[in-house]
């Protein structure tokens, strides 16, 4: 029992303030107090008629699509390579892999920063997709190699036995087997570049992404109520992704492949 009273303490801990940023966007008052005075959808109107906001939405998808599409195929490519290939150092390459999301993000930042500066290449959303794409390759790469160690070498070398080609096994083989992995790390993988802050404040130049808009605001102080509503949708759009890439990750793409045949 203790220990039950102890995670949901934990949890309110946790989620008390996300829910206060949720109830605040629906406050009728533009001063933060509580308890709010009453409730209005009307800042919601408001937020979208900002064309600030309308211009950091659609740089946030586009750097986020673009950067997810490229992790897709690099971390995807690494992880067959690391799988079913045998190599001097390959744990230390497969660290490296992993490196990027776990150096700080201001670390890799200014890194990157340092380097576009170097090169003289001016920031802009290419710069933006770069940036974003180092840590969201390591979400698909984990993904899909956790997959690919997960499923039997028996299937591919028994579809090779019966005549199947490269293409063919990989077409009605290992892709249905790392379909669902496939799709969790696409969708885990832009969820970070949706909501990112740091890498992108030392990539983006004078460009605004979503989360870069509301760290000026917030800092500045102006326009509480909209910062409250793209808050929330921040977070919708990137809770989403994460629980359907959890639901999707449960289960054994092995299994489902077999039911289908």
């Amino acid at each position: 029992m203790a220990l039950r009273i102890w995670v949901v303490l934990i949890l309110l801990f946790l989620f008390i303030p996300i829910g206060l940023i949720l109830v605040y966007a629906f406050n009728s008052s533009n001063i933060q107090t509580w308890p709010i005075p009453g409730f209005t959808t009307k800042w919601f109107a408001a937020t979208w008629e900002d064309p600030d906001v309308r211009s950091a939405l659609e740089l946030s998808l586009r750097a986020g699509l673009i950067a997810t599409g490229l992790a897709l195929v690099l971390g995807s490519c690494a992880a067959f390579a690391i799988h079913r290939m045998t190599f001097f150092g390959r744990d230390v390459v497969s660290l490296l892999f992993i490196l990027p999301l776990a150096l700080p993000g201001i670390v890799t930042g200014m890194a990157l920063n340092s380097f576009f500066r170097f090169e003289g290449l001016p920031l802009s959303t290419w710069t933006i997709v770069i940036g974003h794409t180092t840590f969201c390759i390591v979400v698909v790469y984990n993904n899909v190699l956790a997959r690919l160690r997960r499923t039997q070498g028996s299937l591919i070398e028994a579809a090779m036995d019966l005549g199947a080609n490269g293409f063919q096994t990989f077409r009605d083989v290992t892709l249905p087997l790392i379909a669902t992995a496939v799709v969790a790390g696409a969708m885990l993988a832009f969820a970070l570049s949706f909501d990112e802050v740091i890498v992108t404040y030392f990539t983006a130049g004078a460009q605004n992404t979503l989360p870069l808009w509301i760290f000026g605001a917030i800092r500045l102080g102006q326009r509480l109520p909209e910062v409250n509503v793209v808050v929330s949708f921040v977070i919708l759009v990137t809770i989403v992704p994460v629980i359907v890439a959890a639901r999707l990750t449960g289960g054994s793409g092995a299994a489902r492949t077999q039911a289908g045949r």
